[in-house]
């Protein structure tokens, strides 16, 4: 029994001195953000990585879900001849919900991790330290770049997914279900409002905080030489999926009773 206790305790602790150190490495993150010094070199860089980079999977990936979801639904609107409400279901369906949440996964798995990999291996390396020793602060030069970079690109790849998602949709719909290119373009649109969009942005926008935090703070704190940094790597997307997909249902029941 004590042996259970010692190990929750140990747990709820471990989990608050995590999320604090999370919440440590955001507030500096933001103060350096502000304060003077231009990394525009360093962050064009890291948009390169994480948006032009990531952009073909991401588009592949939400158009074949778009396909997918058509065909999902295809199965039981048909049954009631309720063919032409898929437009609707598919766009509301990627820009509210599967657009960002697919985004955020995929830039999670594919650029989290390889941002985990390279601060863990500067870290293991003893760069960073050699980086505070020449009166840079680490923040300001490596988190600061990946910060902006995350919270730009990750909107905008999440507006190309809903895009082709739609797209996909689209083609099962006309290609498939004899649906009419006028009939769908209308089902897909005049449901579709500004906030629906904007609520899949905002989410996206958290979305990218998550990912950047627990990426440089699980590779600023690696150890262990590279078996520690492989460990950090994969600690880094496992938690930043569960923290995407937690802050995806408190988003969507936030805006649900927003509505």
């Amino acid at each position: 029994m004590n042996g259970a206790y010692s190990y929750i305790k140990g747990r709820v602790l471990g989990f608050f001195a995590y999320m604090g150190g999370l919440s440590v490495l955001l507030a500096k993150t933001v103060f350096w953000l502000f304060a003077p010094g231009s990394r525009k070199r360093q962050t064009l860089e890291q948009m390169n990585k994480i948006g032009v980079e990531s952009l073909p999977i991401v588009l592949l990936i939400s158009f074949f879900t778009g396909i997918v979801l058509a065909l999902q639904s295809a199965y039981q609107m048909q049954k009631v001849s309720a063919e032409m409400y898929i437009a609707s279901l598919v766009a509301l369906s990627l820009t509210r919900e599967l657009g960002p949440v697919l985004t955020a996964l995929i830039v999670a798995g594919r650029c989290g991790a390889a941002i985990t990999a390279e601060l863990g291996t500067m870290k293991v390396t003893e760069q960073i330290e050699a980086l505070e020793t020449l009166s840079a602060n680490p923040v300001q030069y490596l988190v600061v770049p990946r910060f902006i970079a995350l919270l730009v690109m990750v909107p905008l790849l999440t507006i190309c997914a809903d895009f082709f998602g739609i797209a996909g949709g689209y083609l099962i719909g006309v290609g498939k279900l004899n649906i009419t290119h006028a009939m769908y373009t209308k089902m897909t649109f005049t449901p579709l409002a500004l906030k629906d969009v904007i609520t899949g942005l905002i989410k996206s926008l958290s979305f990218a905080v998550i990912i950047c935090v627990i990426a440089c703070f699980e590779g600023v704190n690696a150890a262990g030489g590279a078996e520690g940094v492989g460990r950090s790597t994969t600690s880094s997307v496992v938690r930043s999926f569960i923290l995407i997909i937690v802050a995806d249902c408190f988003f969507t029941a936030l805006f649900y009773f927003m509505r």
